[in-house]
């Protein structure tokens, strides 16, 4: 993959800089990271909202109890 040079000013450069070396790894690996975090998080966040639309779809309830037989039971937990 070609390089490419962008321009931020030298404080947030400092920061990254700083992340980066917190996780040794150069700035590079970590923007590459990071990027990948972000894009993640955009798709959780889109994810999400389908979601909260979807359940408030009358019979969505129904239909989940239907197709996955309802919510499991909680799970009693006893001290050791």
């Amino acid at each position: 993959m070609a390089d490419t040079t962008v321009k931020i000013d030298t404080e947030t450069r400092d920061r990254f800089a700083t992340l980066a070396a917190a996780r040794s790894m150069s700035v590079r690996a970590y923007l590459a990271e990071l990027a990948i975090t972000e894009e993640n998080q955009a798709n959780l966040g889109r994810a999400t909202d389908a979601f909260r639309a979807a359940v408030t779809r009358p019979g969505f309830a129904e239909a989940f109890d239907s197709d996955f037989g309802g919510l499991p039971a909680p799970v009693s937990r006893q001290a050791a």
